[in-house]
């Protein structure tokens, strides 16, 4: 089987990623390069319905 989408790495994120999409960074896929780089100065992902900020 051939995973297409998955959970943002984020921890506080709620997005679903379409893995040929994502922002890489290791190993780990994410859904924005806010999440992907930790969000520096608590910028989110402003994806819809997300409040993450890291």
């Amino acid at each position: 089987m051939n995973v297409t989408q998955q959970k943002c790495a984020c921890a506080d994120c709620v997005c679903i990623v379409d893995v040929k999409d994502a922002v890489k960074k290791g190993e780990r896929n994410y859904c924005s390069q806010a999440c992907a780089d930790g969000h520096p100065q608590g910028s989110g992902c402003e994806h819809t319905g997300c409040v993450c900020h890291g």
